[in-house]
């Protein structure tokens, strides 16, 4: 079994696809054999996204592999998963969204110290082509200054 410190499942496109507004570390609703799933380190949080369902934020494509030791109670892979947040940061996202473009989507899924699962999300807005290639610019020159100053 893996450290508590050691579970950091990081959405790795994320900073790549979009620019980050606010973020918020949330609570998830899971089943007994995710969060043994998830402490094995068998989650993928790549493609998820969250939505608002009747006033409620939910997580939709996380993938949490089955529980290897898990009988006929084993868990969907890829379901809806609740997130528990303040009703005011709820409210607060909830009134963002509006905006054309933004979205809230999933950055890091972590184990704190208490041994709880949780999810640090992102208000975010989707980049354009032209800020892509400006941040590979940037990451280029950044690797080519740190090889000439080794």
């Amino acid at each position: 079994m893996a450290d508590r410190e050691n579970i950091n499942i990081k959405n790795k496109k994320a900073s790549f696809e979009y620019s980050f507004i606010d973020s918020y570390v949330a609570g998830i609703q899971l089943y007994g054999t995710e969060i043994k799933s998830i402490r094995e380190n068998q989650a993928g949080i790549n493609e998820a996204f969250c939505t608002f369902i009747d006033n409620e934020l939910f997580v939709r494509n996380m993938h949490i592999a089955e529980y290897k030791q898990g009988t006929y109670n084993n868990h969907p892979t890829k379901r809806d998963r609740k997130l528990l947040l303040n009703k005011s940061e709820l409210d607060k996202l909830q009134y963002q969204l509006k905006d054309k473009g933004l979205t809230v989507i999933p950055l890091r899924l972590f184990i704190n110290d208490k041994g709880l699962a949780k999810l640090e999300i992102a208000l975010a807005k989707g980049k354009k082509v032209f800020d892509k290639r400006d941040d590979i610019k940037k990451r280029d020159l950044e690797r080519e200054t740190q090889r000439r100053f080794k």
